[in-house]
């Protein structure tokens, strides 16, 4: 199931795609590894290659700085493997870090390594009371908070983002264990207010969860399984560039036909561990 190709009048009536530069913070893969199974691309069994992980990460990063984006690192620590998929390390907004609290032991030391970075960037850090897994579960569109719940994020922790950020925080309940954070089944194209725009997958939603999106986001484009199966949607875009999964093609195609400029990086070895390009992105937002 793909979207409709544009027609000449929707093509002329779009907004204008316009990069603008973001900062992120990203974790080098050195302890990349997987060791224990938390989710369905994870297999032990199955031998993962940590000098691959690095160059495919290397790439990523260099990618970003390649488009002008401003990268920031925090240290990996040995014995979190899972710390590279930085995305999940807390959700930042106007200055505001709303931190990690992790659904799985194996993952919580993460929290707050995560927040110490956030402290000692001069980030307004709050410490969460409530399980979340930070940007995996909780989008920014426009000026409304996505947030995902189902597998890991606890929905008591979509009232405590509200109250932090004073935003509006919509619920989407997740059912397909293989997309079990936000941002594999959404992409955030445009966030710009008044000029909204996402990418996702139909059949990782409950169907309230799915009308909501079908009548808040009339013009989004609906994205195969194919290129779910990749992690196509765990991408990351500045309003023009979208870094995407390379083999995610017909998102590119249909990302081209919006107006965008698709850039594929191949990250198949962190794919071992259910993470892609947005999960290896977390966005400061000052």
């Amino acid at each position: 199931m793909s979207s409709v190709i544009e027609t000449d009048e929707q093509a002329a009536t779009r907004p204008e795609r316009r990069p603008t530069g973001r900062s992120v913070l990203m974790c080098r893969p050195e302890h990349f590894s997987v060791v224990y199974r938390i989710n369905p691309w994870m297999n032990p069994a199955e031998p993962t290659d940590t000098g691959l992980a690095l160059e495919q990460w290397q790439t990523l990063y260099e990618t970003y700085l390649a488009l002008g984006h401003d990268v920031q690192l925090i240290d990996p620590i040995d014995g979190l493997p899972d710390m590279v998929y930085a995305a999940n390390g807390g959700f930042v907004v106007d200055g505001i870090a709303y931190g990690a609290k992790f659904a799985h032991v194996e993952r919580r030391p993460e929290g707050p390594a995560y927040m110490q970075w956030f402290r000692d960037a001069g980030f307004d850090v709050r410490v969460p009371r409530e399980i979340n897994e930070g940007e995996g579960d909780f989008l920014l569109v426009g000026d409304m908070i996505l947030a995902g719940t189902g597998f890991r994020s606890d929905s008591l922790s979509h009232e405590e983002l509200s109250g932090i950020f004073g935003r509006e925080v919509v619920t989407l309940r997740l059912i397909d264990p293989s997309f079990y954070h936000l941002d594999t089944a959404i992409a955030v194209l445009d966030a710009t207010p008044g000029q909204e725009h996402i990418a996702y997958l139909p059949s990782a939603f409950d169907g309230a969860s799915l009308a909501f999106l079908q009548q808040r986001y009339p013009d989004a484009i609906i994205v195969n399984e194919t290129d779910a199966a990749v992690l196509g949607l765990n991408s990351f875009s500045d309003g023009y560039h979208v870094v995407i999964a390379s083999r995610a093609t017909d998102f590119e195609r249909q990302l081209r036909e919006h107006g965008y400029h698709p850039v594929g990086v191949d990250l198949s070895e962190l794919l071992l561990g259910g993470g892609g390009v947005k999960c290896c992105t977390l966005e400061l937002r000052r």
